[in-house]
């Protein structure tokens, strides 16, 4: 079975543009465009493209230093462990980026099957502004598609996690769609929804998954 996590607000509760916009003094406005995106308001492309742009000239040690200040929720590395152990294909499906994934799963310990994020492009070691990768314009539904082409997985054993607009592709085409506290927005299209980690577990034991 393919079970696709969002990162920012399903699998950690640190949202990456915050903790990098901390490093410039741009953090609420991150969290201004982060909320509005998140709430179907502003295209999340368009949302993201703004927020990168913000970090124009952050020198990528700073962001660097941001990147490693990402942390998996309490339990999400059990989770993923769990998952793994059980046979599962398990992929991080995120608009944040690949670099803060790496540094939260490596704090715990932990490896996943997949990761699908974007990265922020360095010239001079400094940020450029810009943001590059498959999900900018790609949406969720097309990486899930991707993922069980390569996993030989059918579309109907397929669990998504997530908790924002950007979810709602991988959510309505998946088997079992888990909203992890979901945005009002989200909520209609997900089967079940969970606040914990530990709720999540015991939720994959009840399915017969874990």
């Amino acid at each position: 079975m393919l079970i696709a996590f969002d990162f920012d607000g399903t699998l950690s509760d640190s949202e990456m543009t915050v903790l990098l916009g901390k490093r410039n003094g741009t953090a609420q406005d991150m969290a201004d465009i982060t909320e509005r995106a998140m709430n179907d308001e502003i295209e999340y492309a368009e949302s993201l493209r703004q927020r990168c742009a913000l970090l124009e000239d952050l020198p990528d040690e700073e962001a660097q230093a941001a990147f490693d200040e990402v942390e998996l929720r309490p339990g999400a590395g059990e989770v993923i462990e769990a998952l793994r152990e059980a046979g599962h294909y398990v992929a991080v499906l995120t608009g944040g980026f690949e670099r803060g994934v790496e540094a939260a799963l490596a704090k715990e310990g932990v490896e996943v099957d997949a990761i699908v994020a974007n990265r922020l492009p360095v010239a001079d070691g400094k940020l450029t502004g810009e943001v590059e990768g498959p999900l900018i314009e790609g949406t969720k539904d097309d990486a899930l598609e991707v993922a069980t082409a390569i996993t030989g997985e059918d579309r109907d054993r397929t669990v998504a996690v997530g908790d924002g607009a950007n979810d709602l592709p991988m959510l309505e085409v998946a088997e079992l769609a888990i909203g992890f506290e979901p945005k009002p927005a989200v909520a209609p299209s997900c089967d079940v929804t969970v606040s914990t980690m530990e709720e999540l577990y015991d939720l994959l034991e009840e399915r017969d998954i874990l």
